[in-house]
């Protein structure tokens, strides 16, 4: 079957218009008058219905486009850490199962009430339903319960499915007999906000999320499934290797139509590897970890880690014998988080073994691993050569946790694989080996040195 074209009959002067409108309905959760920010909405309505055509016979996704708001609503392959990143607290903490929970307790309420509701009757409401829940509850008392709360209510004005008119939740926080505030509810955000594929009672575990639904036995649907899987894992992932993935996801990538088609969907580079492909942002617009670059001290330390580690690599003599370990394929990741996920439910679960239905057809991935120690050991002489000031105050007496926080990044970006004792280095991570860490003259600020990083080709 020949991969369909996206951006048919756009004008090369116009595409770069498009692409950006893909990116934004991509990477934002909510698009709104006034979020991301002023002028989105517009550069996406302008294209929403070939967006939506595009998105729904490439990926299987849901575009819902009114005058007032882009949702995409996407199909899931897979679970992962990263998903989490959508419910973020304005502190940076990510929502924990209170907050998730309260979330979701909280537009209940709001299906129920009027244009507006106080944040004490709010409470009033949701309460004795969260009290019903073995393990959750709510106590007023209790200043995480509290805290829970506020959380959830700014993530919901951040997202413009409320507007506080009075009062204030944090006065509420300190002093909930006193303190209230006054909520104005749009009602048509908080259903966009909450749209599940299906009702999630009917599910008997975390598997019931994914479309994994039985395919024809048809040799023509069951490669078009494969291609489409693949292009959704290819667009959310930052690099995807063949040994892996299942044998018909992994063949439909190496197809060069299928990539290809997607960097001009979303403007992005094609990097393809013996090992797998990835697409590459050289614009820094298309994620949420922009790496390379001027990022925080973790950011900076992200790649002076792979600067010691390529040096690792290429000189194997310099130090311990490295030793190669296979990288788990995606559906044993997937099968071991789908079983924490459901251990945490009350009376079991319905669990699939969906790691059946993915067997690779590629020898194991075996990478290079590296122990704690030895990045232990990397760490602390990048602190010795640039000083520990140079990570900031935040960082200059945790070096573990500095440690624990660049590799937690670098797994992220599928440049490494963090396991008991140490690190797997993945294939993607050579494409930086060439990264150079140094301290520009007048490259000072208050004290601090500033890194400065060249890069192959921008963040990935």
């Amino acid at each position: 079957m020949a991969e369909p074209r996206v951006a048919d009959g756009v004008a090369p002067s116009d595409l770069g218009s498009y692409q950006y409108a893909v990116r934004l309905v991509l990477t934002n959760d909510l698009i709104t008058a006034t979020r991301p920010r002023a002028g989105a909405l517009a550069s996406v309505l302008r294209w929403a219905d070939l967006i939506a055509r595009d998105l729904a016979e490439l990926l299987g996704y849901t575009l819902v486009a009114t005058a007032h708001q882009v949702r995409l609503l996407r199909r899931l392959d897979t679970l992962d850490a990263t998903q989490r990143s959508v419910f973020t607290a304005r502190s940076g903490r990510q929502f924990d199962r209170r907050r998730l929970s309260y979330l979701c307790l909280v537009l209940a309420v709001f299906q129920r009430s009027r244009i507006e509701i106080s944040l004490a009757d709010l409470v009033r409401s949701f309460a004795p339903t969260a009290n019903a829940i073995d393990g959750l509850g709510f106590d007023a008392t209790i200043t995480e319960h509290k805290r829970a709360v506020v959380d959830v209510l700014d993530w919901l004005t951040d997202h413009d499915a409320l507007r506080l008119s009075d009062g204030s939740a944090e006065n509420w926080a300190h002093d909930s007999e006193r303190g209230d505030a006054l909520y104005d509810i749009d009602h048509d955000v908080c259903a966009s906000l909450f749209r599940p594929a299906r009702p999630i009672q009917q599910l008997g575990g975390a598997a019931g999320l994914l479309d994994i639904a039985g395919i024809s036995n048809r040799r023509s649907a069951q490669r078009e499934a494969a291609a489409r899987r693949a292009r959704r894992l290819l667009v959310e992932h930052p690099v995807l290797y063949y040994a892996t993935l299942d044998t018909e996801t992994a063949a439909a990538l190496r197809g060069t139509d299928l990539a290809d088609n997607l960097a001009r969907l979303t403007g992005l580079v094609v990097e393809r590897r013996a090992e797998g492909v990835m697409l590459v942002d050289p614009t820094g617009r298309f994620t949420d970890q922009s790496f390379p670059g001027r990022g925080g001290a973790v950011n900076r330390t992200a790649g002076l880690l792979l600067a010691k580690i390529a040096d690792v690599l290429e000189d194997p003599d310099d130090g311990p014998v490295l030793t190669r370990i296979p990288v788990p394929s995606a559906a044993d990741d997937l099968h071991d988080l789908l079983e924490r996920i459901d251990a945490g439910m009350p009376g079991g679960s319905e669990t699939r073994d969906v790691a059946a239905t993915a067997d690779g057809g590629d020898d194991p991935l075996e990478v290079p691993f590296i122990d704690r120690t030895r990045l232990e050991r990397m760490l602390d002489e990048l602190y010795g050569h640039f000083g520990p000031a140079s990570f900031t105050a935040a960082w200059q007496y945790d070096r573990r946790g500095l440690l624990d926080t660049a590799t937690r990044l670098l797994d992220d970006l599928r440049l490494l694989r963090r396991l008991p004792g140490g690190a797997a280095i993945l294939p993607a991570a050579a494409r930086y080996r060439n990264i150079s860490a140094a301290l520009p003259d007048g490259a000072r600020r208050d004290g601090q040195a500033m890194f400065d990083f060249s890069g192959p080709g921008g963040p990935a």
